[in-house]
């Protein structure tokens, strides 16, 4: 089985706000990492490439890797378009589409306040320069944790607008926080998504689950020795594997917090919070 890295980034900045420090990396570790991907031997192809192989498609090149980034930060237009462009490296980028904003001001509102957001008309131009766009949701909730309406709503409308706004369908989705479960992947599936990302710390693989695709999130932690293992298709299980009983008791717990009214918050609503 060939381990496929898929590689998850957040914000790159050196100026990120203290509740999204922990899943930021600045612009020079994210140009060490894209000089390691290379320098391993590894070819960046698109997601929708993996997702194609997992569904009976043409096999994947040897020594695959996937860049996606989460969220649409502003840093991803004047900061990581540029980098990818100028070694013509494909990704994709999930958006929140509540979350958009001027590309320019910090919000102090929305999903993520306190940073600045891609606006919508950049995020129709990366799409028009071949960056791939997947839904992130509306208002990026805990999916797992939401009744059913809640969910389709959240799904649906996330689908809804970004191909409104782009004029093309899109097929590409990520589950806010990588929560899921199997009544959520079966409403993103019946919304018409074909891929859903999550994390889950493993590699992916052409056996993987095209509904909940295996990433590696990169965080401000990540040493060069642990990211240089992912590289070299080391370090960590691939995927298709099932589901540990410790993220279903976490699912448990977060959801008994939801039924009671006190929602286990992963972004403080005075500040924001972790992605």
């Amino acid at each position: 089985m060939s381990s496929v890295p898929v590689f998850l980034y957040h914000a790159v900045s050196d100026d990120p706000p203290p509740w999204l420090a922990a899943v930021t990396v600045s612009p020079r570790t994210f140009v060490d990492h894209l000089d390691m991907i290379a320098g391993s031997g590894l070819r960046v192809v698109p997601l929708r490439q993996l997702v194609e192989a997992m569904l009976g498609g043409p096999a994947l090149p040897p020594r695959s890797a996937v860049l996606t980034f989460d969220d649409g930060y502003a840093d991803f237009w004047s900061t990581v378009a540029p980098l990818l462009a100028a070694r013509r490296l494909p990704a994709t980028l999930f958006v929140t589409t509540d979350a958009l904003g001027t590309g320019r001001t910090r919000s102090a509102v929305g999903p993520f306040p306190s940073i600045a957001t891609l606006s919508w008309a950049q995020v129709v131009e990366l799409d028009r320069s071949g960056v791939e766009i997947g839904g992130h949701s509306t208002t990026h909730p805990q999916l797992d944790t939401l009744p059913w309406k809640s969910v389709k709503e959240e799904v649906e409308g996330c689908k809804q607008r970004l191909e409104d706004a782009l004029g093309h369908s899109v097929t590409s989705f990520a589950y806010p926080f990588g929560y899921s479960s199997r009544q959520v992947r079966q409403v993103v599936r019946e919304a018409g998504w074909t891929s859903a990302a999550a994390i889950r710390s493993a590699f992916s693989s052409q056996q993987d689950d095209p509904m909940r695709i295996a990433r590696f999130m990169v965080q401000a932690d990540t040493d060069r020795e642990h990211f240089g293992l992912w590289t070299q298709g080391r370090g960590a299980p691939v995927t298709p594997f099932g589901e540990a009983w410790r993220t279903r008791g976490w699912r448990s717990y977060r959801r008994l917090r939801a039924g009671a009214g006190r929602p286990y918050r992963i972004i403080p609503p005075e500040d924001g919070g972790r992605p």
